[in-house]
């Protein structure tokens, strides 16, 4: 688990072939790895990866053909800048939100303008994801904790301030960038338990909750 609260800006250093998948090396930067220890969590662009070799100035993970076909980590080469969280422990301030380093989708950057100090910027999320996406909701993008500040379908709205831009990717982004998109944890969880015991009977085709289930259920009136 993570807060989505990002600690520093790490660099790929390397994307080595490895058996059908990758391996990469990240070199991370001002992020403190003197409690980092083989096998620990550590999100990367807001991919939860695991550690599998430490080096001097950073680590080794392994990337799955999973995690490359459902994340936009597939677009990144070497050089390529990233956001680093390690993952929380009890004492942690939760400052952002509960995020679990697992990729929902990938949306795309459509806008980016000035806002005062701040810069804002319209995403376009998959479609499937639109129905977790509320006003004022949080939202991970690329590791980073975010408010959504508007919401129309599929399309929302991020001002992001001068501190968050500073110390996150977020300033590097343009119009066509592709970035990793995590919804509210307990979004996700509510919808499958509103599901009561159909959760355990194959999906409708067209998937998920529908109004008319809502209905019959008296969650609408």
């Amino acid at each position: 688990m993570f807060t989505g609260i990002i600690e520093a800006i790490g660099t790929l250093r390397a994307l080595t072939p490895k058996g059908g998948d990758f391996r990469v090396q990240v070199d991370t930067g001002k992020l403190d790895l003197g409690d980092v220890k083989l096998g620990d969590s550590i999100a990367v662009n807001g991919v939860c990866l695991t550690v599998v070799e430490l080096t001097g100035h950073g680590f080794w993970a392994d990337v799955s053909r999973e995690t490359l076909s459902r994340t936009a980590f597939s677009e990144l080469k070497t050089g390529s800048r990233v956001n680093l969280e390690k993952a929380l422990t009890l004492s942690t301030r939760l400052g952002g939100h509960l995020v679990s380093g697992h990729v929902d989708g990938m949306g795309e950057i459509i806008s980016r303008e000035d806002n005062a100090r701040a810069i804002q910027f319209q995403v376009q999320a998959p479609k499937e994801l639109a129905k977790y996406i509320s006003l004022k909701g949080s939202i991970t993008v690329d590791g980073t904790s975010l408010t959504v500040n508007a919401v129309k379908g599929a399309t929302f709205t991020l001002t992001v301030v001068p501190h968050t831009l500073a110390e996150t990717i977020m300033t590097e982004y343009r119009p066509g960038r592709r970035v990793n998109l995590e919804v509210d944890l307990l979004a996700r969880y509510l919808e499958r338990l509103l599901l009561g015991d159909k959760a355990a009977e194959p999906e409708p085709a067209s998937g998920g909750l529908t109004e008319r289930f809502l209905a019959e259920h008296g969650f609408l009136k």
